[in-house]
């Protein structure tokens, strides 16, 4: 038994073991790599090496552009880490010649005097360096040249210009590329700009390698090579390319024995990027054709297997080069998948951040909205109509019992006796408007020896008390108000969260089958976005050749799409080119299962220009349509003014996504604690569903609404107050289920109330409303506006509105193509 179990457990922990033998590498690679991060990075020692290998860096054999431009823009960028990289240029130059470490420190002294002298009158010492920088190195260059021969000639002037002109343009480089090595946790992506100037820098690096051999391959084409792979295997063709290009173009400048090297770099990363789909071999391989090709046409068949081998060694390197190294390089690269993945996960994360920011919003709301609620249930529970009625006796006790001689004999006697006689004398006053049965006031006379002033003191307490509870339930009327638009809003603001973390769905498939079925018909789409297939609320976005006006989209495209869709689809809106070989961008939507026609007729009292009375009609989200009117107190400027605002109002709060319950009771609110003045206005609302043809009718202080459906006519009417009032307020909500083809009429009460000499304006309505021959809603509004005004001999004696709304099924211009019977006959 013990051996099985030792024979058990031996594979076991050996396993574990060799986990745990890998993990402690693992995790020692990594704190050996955190430490040469702090060592290079943080510290700065980087810069030492880069200084080096630029210090000894040459162009055309003789020029040191390299020098002074980092050393100026390290300064500008980090003053405190400049010590050491003019540390690392003196010694690089040194190792070409004492005269080039001498003119390397003197260049740089040179520089910091010109540059710290000038420091008091310069603005922006960024955009000045570079010409600092042309100045120092074009006096030095001079002087250097003096110092050697004891002569300035033309040639010398001449080279001291070239290589004032490459600092200069060094100068611009070294500024975008050097905050990219210091950054040792950059979050911003790469620019295309960036990216150039990085490789540029890393090639004049790379040229301070010349003449370094290992084993006598080239140090400088192995890494020159290496960084081609890499470029190549993380940004793809085109970035790999450029980088062959540039690191040879800057290699041929310092050796120019070396110019076929940029034909195989550029030739490498064109191949190599285009072979990246299989992976790290397949860049390898792409650098081995190009050294076969370009190796035996430049170097012959004698260097050929030098070029190879140093090949191997980069392609070596790129092998062993971490993947963990090469998809962090390529997050900052424009172009690259794991570019669009970060992008993607930026956005997403401001996406949750945003949602989680309304959400936090929309709690805030629900939990102000408790507040004032909670505070509402409180007072209710602790019965505050009992513990006012105290409140109110004790204060007439105060002023009449207290200095009475029967006191004790009232309340510390007969304690319930009298309570119960002065709140039965304080409800009767306010139920009889100040006055009390004649028995009440005999009992209460052989009770109380001061009946008649206890009475007159109840009286007077009791106006105050009246308006004390008035001021009291408007207070918690508008309470309740307040915590249902804290609610409303909170509600519209957590739906907007989770719109914000609604991702768009990947509709790749849909798209390919949308551009074949169009293809079939012989239709030419560049492009096809969608956006949205949800029932009801399709989106696509297509971009079509120039159409010439031929309507293609409207009769084909949108028909195709109803047929593949299941349902019908509208151009919503279509941008036509201006020229013929252009684009069209069109979007296509759901058509609603119903639409609306409305007429309006109006006039104002007496033939005036300015009416009391407003109507509108709002287009709302969700397939929803209002038609909305109010009718303003009086006549003239001011009822216009009533109304209008009311609408205006009423139109911003719905369109908010507010339920047009709460929006009614906000507008009232807020028309009523604007101002002292009373500003009453009525408001008769639709709201209309054009997916079912539904309607719910809110009507606040207005006249009836009458629903024609053939010869029948029907009244849609309710009891709300005029808006404005801040009195207990509740909106009642009437639905109704149109159909197509029914007439909604909607009018003001100088309409409804406008025939003279009718007793019974609802049976006048119903009947002239029944008579009409007609169903066009203009010409239905005309002829009711015609005959009440007929009625009054021809005087409009009160502002006078009439909106009529035809409902009507949505029947498409073009039919339905069949698409995939046609593709089948096909």
């Amino acid at each position: 038994m013990d051996k099985t179990v030792k024979t058990l457990i031996e594979p076991v922990s050996g396993l574990n073991l060799n986990n745990k033998a890998k993990l402690d590498v693992s995790s020692g690679i990594r704190k050996l790599l955190q430490k040469l991060e702090a060592f290079f990075l943080k510290k700065g020692y980087i810069l030492f090496v880069i200084g080096f290998l630029l210090g000894r860096a040459l162009i055309l054999s003789t020029l040191t552009p390299f020098i002074l431009p980092f050393f100026a823009a390290v300064y500008v960028i980090r003053k405190e880490r400049a010590p050491i990289a003019l540390v690392g240029l003196v010694v690089g130059a040194a190792t070409l010649s004492v005269l080039d470490a001498t003119y390397a420190f003197g260049s740089t002294v040179f520089f910091l005097f010109l540059f710290r002298v000038a420091l008091n009158w310069l603005k922006q010492e960024v955009k000045a360096l570079p010409f600092f920088v042309f100045a120092t190195i074009i006096v030095s260059k001079l002087a250097k040249s003096f110092m050697v021969t004891g002569q300035i000639s033309l040639f010398d002037g001449m080279m001291a210009g070239v290589e004032a002109s490459l600092g200069f343009i060094l100068t611009l480089i070294f500024l975008q590329s050097i905050p990219l090595i210091l950054a040792n946790k950059r979050r911003q992506t790469l620019k295309t700009e960036e990216v150039v100037c990085l490789i540029i820098m890393l090639a004049s690096i790379m040229t301070g390698t010349i003449g370094w051999s290992v084993y006598d391959l080239s140090l400088e084409h192995i890494t020159s090579r290496y960084l081609v792979l890499v470029f190549a295997f993380v940004a793809g063709a085109t970035v790999g390319s450029t980088v062959g290009v540039v690191t040879g173009l800057i290699f041929s400048l310092a050796n120019v024995s070396s110019f076929y090297h940029m034909s195989l770099l550029a030739f490498a990363g064109l191949l190599g990027g285009l072979l990246k789909e299989g992976k790290k071999i397949g860049v390898v391989i792409g650098l081995f054709i190009s050294t076969l090709l370009i190796g035996m046409y430049g170097e012959g068949s004698g260097n050929l297997d030098k070029t190879l081998l140093e090949s191997a060694a980069a392609m070596i390197l790129f092998l062993l080069t971490p993947q963990g190294l090469t998809s962090k390089l390529a997050k900052y690269i424009p172009g690259t998948p794991e570019y669009a993945a970060e992008q993607q996960h930026y956005m997403r994360k401001m996406r949750d951040v945003t949602a989680q920011r309304v959400e936090q919003f929309s709690s805030v709301f629900q939990a102000l909205s408790n507040s004032f609620a909670s505070y509402d249930e409180l007072s209710e529970r602790d019965d505050p109509e009992s513990r006012e009625l105290d409140y109110f006796l004790s204060n007439v006790t105060e002023k009449t019992c207290q200095m009475c001689f029967k006191k004790e004999h009232c309340w510390a006697r007969n304690f319930n006796t009298t309570y119960d006689y002065m709140k039965e004398i304080m409800h009767e006053m306010d139920q009889n408007d100040g006055t009390i049965s004649p028995k009440l006031a005999r009992d209460w006379g052989k009770h109380c020896t001061k009946s008649q002033k206890v009475m007159n003191t109840i009286q007077q307490e009791l106006t105050l008390f009246q308006a004390n509870q008035k001021l009291k339930k408007q207070v918690q009327e508008s309470r309740r108000l307040v915590a249902d638009q804290l609610l409303g809003v909170s509600t519209v603001m957590g739906d907007f969260a989770k719109e914000i973390q609604r991702e768009r769905d990947n509709h790749h498939k849909q798209e390919e089958q949308i551009y074949e079925a169009l293809q079939e018909f012989g239709i030419h789409i560049e492009h096809v976005e969608i956006y949205s297939l949800e029932h009801s609320n399709v989106d696509i976005d297509m971009t079509i050749p120039y159409c010439n006006g031929h309507g293609e989209c409207e009769k084909l495209i949108a028909p195709v799409l109803s047929d593949i869709l299941g349902e019908t689809i509208i151009v919503n809106s279509e941008e036509c080119s201006t020229y013929p070989n252009g684009f069209c961008h069109v979007t296509f939507r759901s058509a609603k299962a119903f639409t609306i026609e409305t007429g309006v007729a109006h006039a104002a009292k007496d033939g005036g220009f300015i009416s009391g009375d407003s109507y509108s009609m709002i287009s709302l989200s969700g397939g929803k349509h209002a038609v909305a009117i109010s009718d303003g107190m009086g006549n003239g400027e001011r009822a216009h003014i009533e109304s209008k605002e009311t609408l205006m109002l009423l139109q911003k709060i719905l369109q908010s996504g507010i339920e047009e319950k709460l929006a009614i009771k906000s507008v009232n609110s807020i028309l009523s604690l604007r101002t002292t003045d009373e500003i009453f206005s009525t408001l008769d609302l639709a709201m209309i569903d054009l997916q079912d043809a539904s309607a719910k009718f809110l009507k606040v202080g207005s006249i009836p609404s009458f629903i024609k459906r053939g010869k029948t006519v029907k009244k849609i009417q309710s009891s709300n107050l005029p808006i404005g009032i801040i009195h207990e307020f509740d909106v009642e909500v009437v639905t109704e289920q149109l159909k197509a083809g029914d007439l909604l009429i909607m009018m003001s009460d100088g309409v409804f109330e406008g025939p003279k000499h009718v007793e019974n304006y609802d049976l006048w309505m119903k009947r002239k409303i029944g008579e009409l021959a007609t169903d066009d809603p203009q010409e239905v509004a005309d002829l009711i506006m015609e005959e009440v005004i007929r009625s009054r001999s021809n005087m409009i004696e009160d502002d006078m509105t009439v909106v009529v709304t035809k409902i009507k099924h949505n029947t498409p211009k073009w039919a339905t193509i069949p698409v995939h019977k046609y593709q089948k006959q096909a």
